[in-house]
C-alpha cells in the first residue's frame, strides 16, 4: 500500500484468543457462516483451555466499553432528527451532534433556536457497519462534535424501527433491506448535512467496514460535493464508478484483514490512473474493527494513531 510516510507503530501485544478466532468472527460478523458454524468453531478451541463465554465475550461487542464522550458532554448537542430520502426509504433519521460553541451565548442546548446562524462549522458525516447505528457510531459521532465538528450518524435501519439494541439482530435487519436504497438514504443524509444552516459548506466522511464502502461510494456518487472521505476498512464502490473517484481520500486498512485488503490493489491502481488525491496506511498486526474499542478487535495505539490522522486530515481539508 502507498502512503505519504510510514506509520511508526510497535508490535501489537499478543492476543490470548488465536487469530482464527477473529478470523471467524469477521466471517460471521460479514454473513460468510452463520451463527451456528461460528459457535461450532469456536467449540473446537475449548480443549485448548478457553470457554465459550471467554471467547464470545471478547468476540462480541460491549458497548459499556465504547463511550469517551458522554452523551451530556456540556461541549455538544446532540438529538436524533429526519431527513427526507425520496431515492431511499422516503425518510431517514440519524444522531446529530453538534459543538456547543455553535450555541448563542448564555442559552441552553436542546432547542434549536438556540443556535447561533453566524456561526458555522465543518460537517462530517459518520457511517456505521453492516449492523446499523449502534452506541459506538454515536459516540464517534461526539468525537468530531467534541473537536468543533457538526456530526450526524444516520441509522440504515430506521425503516424498520431503528437499531434493535443487539448486533445480531441489527445485522439481520440490515441484511434485509435493499441496498440500493440504503445507499441513497446515505447519500440523501450526506447532502441533508452539507445543508445544515451552521454548515461552512465543506462535508466529510468517516465509515466503518460497511461504512468505509459508503464512503468510497459518496466519493464516486458525489465526488465534487465530498470535500475529505476517511473509509476504515472498506470495500470500493462497483468497478463502473470508480473512475469518477477523485479525492481527497485517507483509507485506514488493517494488515490481518485479508478479506476488505485483496481489493485494495485494483482500487488502488484505478485511483492512480484517475490521479486522485489519496493516502493510504495499512498497521501491521491488527485485525478488522481495529478502531471499535468495544470489543478485543479493538488495538488502542493503532486506533488512536489512525484517529490521529483521521481528524488532521479533516483539519486540512474541512477547515478552509
Amino acid at each position: 500500500m502507498s502512503s505519504d510516510d510510514k506509520p511508526e507503530l510497535t508490535t501489537a501485544p499478543s492476543q490470548a484468543i488465536p487469530q482464527e478466532a477473529f478470523d471467524w468472527y469477521d466471517e460471521y460478523a460479514h454473513g460468510i457462516i452463520d451463527r451456528r458454524e461460528f459457535m461450532m468453531r469456536l467449540a473446537g478451541l475449548v480443549a485448548l483451555g478457553f470457554t465459550l463465554s471467554t471467547l464470545t465475550g471478547a468476540l462480541m461487542p460491549n458497548y459499556a466499553l465504547a463511550e469517551q464522550v458522554s452523551f451530556n458532554d456540556p461541549t455538544i448537542q446532540a438529538s436524533y432528527v429526519k431527513f427526507p430520502s425520496p431515492e431511499g426509504y422516503g425518510e431517514g433519521r440519524g444522531y446529530l451532534v453538534l459543538p456547543s460553541a455553535l450555541l448563542i451565548p448564555g442559552q441552553k442546548a436542546g432547542d434549536p433556536k438556540t443556535l447561533d446562524p453566524t456561526k458555522k462549522a465543518p460537517v462530517v458525516l459518520v457511517v456505521h457497519e453492516n449492523r446499523g447505528l449502534n452506541p459506538y457510531i454515536e459516540d464517534v459521532a461526539r468525537r468530531l462534535a467534541a473537536k468543533g465538528y457538526i456530526a450526524f450518524a444516520p441509522d440504515a435501519l430506521y425503516s424498520l424501527g431503528g437499531y434493535p439494541g443487539n448486533d445480531d439482530a441489527g445485522r439481520a435487519m440490515q441484511a434485509s433491506l435493499d441496498r440500493a436504497k440504503i445507499e441513497q438514504d446515505f447519500i440523501a443524509a450526506a447532502r441533508f448535512l452539507k445543508s445544515h444552516p451552521q454548515s461552512n459548506g465543506k462535508l466529510g466522511a468517516v465509515g466503518f467496514c460497511f461504512g468505509g464502502y459508503i464512503v468510497n461510494m459518496l466519493a464516486a456518487i458525489i465526488p465534487d460535493e465530498l470535500a475529505a472521505g476517511v473509509p476504515f476498512y472498506g470495500t470500493p464502490a462497483v468497478t463502473e464508478l470508480r473512475s469518477r473517484v477523485k479525492g481527497p481520500l485517507m483509507l485506514q486498512f488493517a494488515a490481518l484483514d485479508q478479506r476488505i485488503n485483496d481489493t485494495w490493489a485494483e482500487y488502488e491502481a484505478q485511483l492512480k490512473a484517475n490521479k486522485a488525491d489519496y493516502a493510504a496506511y495499512l498497521y501491521p498486526n491488527v485485525n478488522h474493527g481495529f478502531h471499535n474499542d468495544s470489543t478485543a478487535r479493538y488495538d488502542e495505539p493503532t486506533a488512536e494513531l489512525a484517529w490521529a490522522r483521521t481528524l488532521d486530515f479533516f483539519g486540512k481539508h474541512l477547515l478552509v
